[in-house]
């Protein structure tokens, strides 16, 4: 099993608690957050750079940072969206 998948599974089993504890009210706003303009602009230049092989040291850390914390985000929308589908939970 690669790092990410690893990863991964641990930050989903790590957030379970979170997803349960979800009132209906707070799942429906972690449904649908998106990252300001600012932030995209910049994953979008870090994936560019990454690709043409010019993404420097600290731009990786940064975009690697970036991509953890959006893999956090998705993981709870889904926690979320399941918390909506079964609302009596």
């Amino acid at each position: 099993m690669d790092r990410a998948t690893l990863l991964l599974g641990i930050m989903n089993r790590l957030l379970d608690p979170v997803g349960s504890g979800l009132s209906i009210e707070s799942a429906q706003k972690l449904v649908n957050p998106r990252a300001d303009e600012t932030v995209e602009n910049r994953v979008r230049d870090w994936a560019e750079k990454g690709n043409k092989g010019t993404l420097s040291v600290g731009e990786r850390a940064e975009y690697e940072a970036c991509v953890m914390a959006a893999n956090s985000v998705a993981i709870l929308q889904a926690k979320a969206r399941t918390r909506l589908e079964s609302p009596s939970c």
